[in-house]
């Protein structure tokens, strides 16, 4: 099992541009999940106020990414 981890960091798998974006999904959602799960007093609530959250990070940062490439396009 050692061996297999190790292959990942040694030979990583070829992502494309886009597919480093699809990263941001996962990540995103496990740092919503985590963070409302601290702040909710009603845990009843986490699905939905998890789900509003991951949109608006994964929406603001393709935002930001948006704008500093267009900005990059403009200036370089």
């Amino acid at each position: 099992m050692n061996g297999l981890l190790a292959t990942l960091f040694l030979d990583p798998l070829p992502l494309m541009g886009w597919q480093r974006g699809l990263l941001l999904l996962p990540l995103c959602l496990a740092v919503s999940v985590v963070y409302k799960a601290i702040k909710l007093p009603d845990l009843r609530n986490l699905p939905l106020a998890s789900a509003g959250l991951w949109i608006m990070m994964v929406v603001g940062m393709w935002a930001v990414a948006l704008v500093m490439w267009l900005m990059y396009q403009l200036f370089a």
